[in-house]
């Protein structure tokens, strides 16, 4: 599965945007609707990548990121918070609770994927 990214998202017509863009670069996406059962999944199998909304039901994405980094296994696994929130500081609280990267939405069908992907590089590594 290692071009598995799992997808912690409770919108249907996000799930469905973002599943048909990574499926048409050739990742696997398991997606998921709320944040304990992304916990789950991402303990039952170590994803690439981990896309993460910050409104979710029950359990916010700040507090599942705060989980997931937690989990030794998932220490080193990006997290990108896919957001509506975009006020001055959502951003630093966002990577405060663990995430790595940050995407705005409505996400621009054009760009996700590569902003999504210079994720996967890491700030200390350049694309060859």
């Amino acid at each position: 599965m290692s071009h598995s990214i799992l997808l912690i998202e409770d919108n249907e017509q996000n799930r469905y945007l973002v599943t048909f863009l990574l499926a048409q670069h050739g990742y696997e996406v398991h997606a998921v609707t709320d944040g304990m059962r992304g916990i789950e999944a991402a303990r039952t199998f170590v994803p690439l990548l981990i896309l993460l909304d910050i409104q979710l039901p029950g359990m916010d994405g700040y507090a599942v990121a705060r989980a997931l980094r937690q989990n030794a296994a998932l220490q080193a696994v990006p997290i990108v918070a896919v957001t509506s929130y975009a006020m001055p500081g959502d951003r630093e609280k966002a990577l405060e609770a663990g995430c790595t990267g940050y995407i705005e939405k409505p996400i621009n069908p054009d760009t996700f994927v590569a902003e999504m992907e210079r994720a996967l590089v890491g700030p200390e590594e350049d694309a060859p």
